[in-house]
């Protein structure tokens, strides 16, 4: 009976926790409608936005996200992405940056918390 008891405990607790998580990644997403975190990461990776940051700001390029700079809003997050697509003609569609863009927010700036 105890077993019974735990197992429910820890479907609620996991239940739970889906639900906690399916509201945050709605407050990420309600500024990027497109985006695929998964995709964007793997974006960033295959583009090699790193190594590129890195020329410009030294280090690991992980001082070109500074959320007290320029970029201090999603939208801007968002023309700064697309400015590096133009830039490199990287020929990314909209939702691409979107996804890009998501996941720079959700590492470095934190504008589109859940509330």
């Amino acid at each position: 009976m105890h077993t019974k008891t735990a197992w429910w405990a820890s479907a609620w607790a996991v239940g739970g926790l889906a639900f906690c998580g399916a509201v945050w990644a709605q407050g990420w997403m309600k500024n990027y409608p497109e985006a695929n975190l998964a995709l964007g990461a793997q974006l960033i990776d295959q583009h090699k936005c790193s190594a590129c940051h890195a020329k410009y700001v030294g280090a690991d390029g992980s001082d070109m996200y500074n959320p007290k700079g320029k970029t201090n809003s999603p939208a801007r997050l968002l023309a700064m992405v697309e400015a590096c697509n133009t830039q490199l003609s990287l020929s990314l569609f909209p939702e691409e940056v979107q996804s890009i863009a998501a996941v720079l927010d959700q590492r470095h700036y934190g504008f589109s918390k859940a509330p």
